[in-house]
């Protein structure tokens, strides 16, 4: 109504013509408006109704999702040869003597290995030298009785060695992937990597199909990460626990402990990354992005997951007949 064009305009004109221009604006914005690809002398609608004439049975068409690969996520361009290098050369220049303080505290745990006593700060030096993640790393100590260098080598065997030094570069190329089930439970998932010749790769196109299947196998899941759940969803949850009438007796104290054990399980249930890997369920999500990480020298980050099943679509729908 505030067009220049139309200031001179009579009022009842003026409401017509803008009528006409917001009709117009609107079917530019709806897919049943929109013409045919394969044929524009017709609309989708008009395709629509020709299809239900043909079969004989209603169509509705509920929801479509566009989907652009690393959209929200800012690109740049990088130098991964110089960043290869720069790592190799402080790895080189690293001093000797400064690891030995840490082997001194690594060898006075070895003497007892089924009750190693692990230390943060031996947890934090691990992390920093072979980039794997804290319980990773907590893992690999206990598991080699405190021994600094046999955890480093048990991270290396296992792939997880430089995995989350990866995690901090940008990733923004990579690749969307789908899974239908049975015409019925369908997923669309996006996985980013560093650069589009990873995203071509047979080994990351795995990763993104196995992802896809992963998540039409858990229907629980809703987020990515537990990170990624709202805090509405922690205090909800704690509100329930809390509630129960098994806690009702104990102590304060030890009603908290539980009901924080309970809450981190069930979040981990929620969380994509913290699944069984289907195809192998010694290992979780999170463990299968790592060791890909590891195997193809890039960051691996899951960006979009949409899943939805037939009887849980609550869109608008529009009915053709």
């Amino acid at each position: 109504m505030q067009k220049e064009d139309l200031l001179s305009k009579p009022e009842q004109i003026r409401s017509k013509i803008v009528e006409g221009r917001i009709r117009k604006r609107l079917e530019e914005l709806a897919l049943l408006e929109q013409p045919y690809i394969k044929n524009d002398k017709m609309v989708v609608k008009d395709w629509v109704k020709q299809t239900i004439a043909t079969i004989g049975e209603n169509i509705k068409v509920k929801r479509f999702v566009r989907y652009n690969l690393g959209e929200g996520l800012e690109k740049k361009s990088q130098d991964f040869a110089a960043e290869v290098a720069a790592q190799t050369a402080a790895k080189q220049v690293a001093s000797p003597g400064k690891e030995q303080p840490a082997m001194a505290e690594a060898k006075g745990t070895v003497d007892t290995p089924p009750k190693a006593t692990i230390s943060a700060a031996l947890v934090k030096q691990l992390r920093e030298e072979t980039g794997a993640g804290m319980m990773d790393c907590k893992k690999a100590l206990s598991e080699t009785g405190g021994d600094l260098e046999k955890a480093q080598e048990y991270l290396r065997k296992k792939g997880l060695s430089a995995a989350d030094k990866k995690s901090s570069r940008l990733a923004a190329e990579g690749r969307i992937g789908s899974y239908i089930h049975d015409a019925r439970i369908g997923v669309l998932i996006e996985v980013n990597c560093e650069t589009d010749f990873v995203g071509r790769s047979e080994k990351f196109k795995e990763l993104v199909d196995d992802l896809a299947m992963q998540v039409v196998a858990c229907p629980q899941v809703q987020f990515v990460s537990i990170e990624d759940i709202p805090e509405s969803v922690r205090i909800k949850e704690k509100e329930l626990e809390m509630q129960r009438e098994d806690l009702s007796s104990k102590p304060e104290n030890i009603r908290e402990r539980i009901v924080e054990g309970r809450i981190s399980k069930r979040l981990g249930e929620l969380a994509l990354l913290e699944q069984p890997f289907i195809r192998d369920d010694s290992i979780l999500v999170k463990d299968l992005v790592k060791q890909t990480v590891a195997a193809l020298g890039e960051n691996i980050k899951l960006w979009h997951v949409i899943s939805k099943l037939e009887e849980n679509v609550r869109n608008q729908v529009t009915n053709l007949q």
